[in-house]
């Protein structure tokens, strides 16, 4: 039961947002067994002014950096995060064409009870 939040600059067209969000999908899908279907996922665009990455961490970013927040069940492995984040560079790499090095991944981890996915329920808890 991922929850993804995508941050970037404006400016994308269409195309290149849903390949992100398709990226995503399918890195969760490959690495951490997400069941069909289950897609949370939002894009939030920013104007230059208001997006900022520095190039802390021996990582030189450019201006096509995209922040991705993944909030889980904590219940992931260090391992599966580790390749969460390694298919998900390679996917958004393939298409839309990103530089791992633009490539930001935070994963939050939430307990079960955190959660309802409708209906006023704890579905998890």
């Amino acid at each position: 039961m991922p929850l993804l939040h995508i941050s970037m600059r404006a400016g994308k067209p269409e195309a290149y947002r849903q390949a992100i969000l398709d990226g995503l999908y399918r890195a969760m899908r490959e690495a951490l067994n997400v069941p069909e279907g289950d897609e949370f996922m939002t894009i939030s665009e920013h104007d230059a002014s208001n997006f900022r990455c520095g190039n802390a961490y021996g990582v030189k970013r450019s201006d096509d950096a995209v922040l991705i927040q993944i909030t889980v069940f904590a219940l992931r492995t260090p391992e599966q995060k580790k390749a969460l984040y390694r298919r998900i560079a390679e996917l958004l790499g393939e298409s839309p064409g990103i530089r791992s090095e633009d490539v930001f991944v935070n994963v939050l981890d939430a307990p079960a009870e955190n959660w309802s996915v409708g209906n006023g329920i704890a579905q998890f808890a």
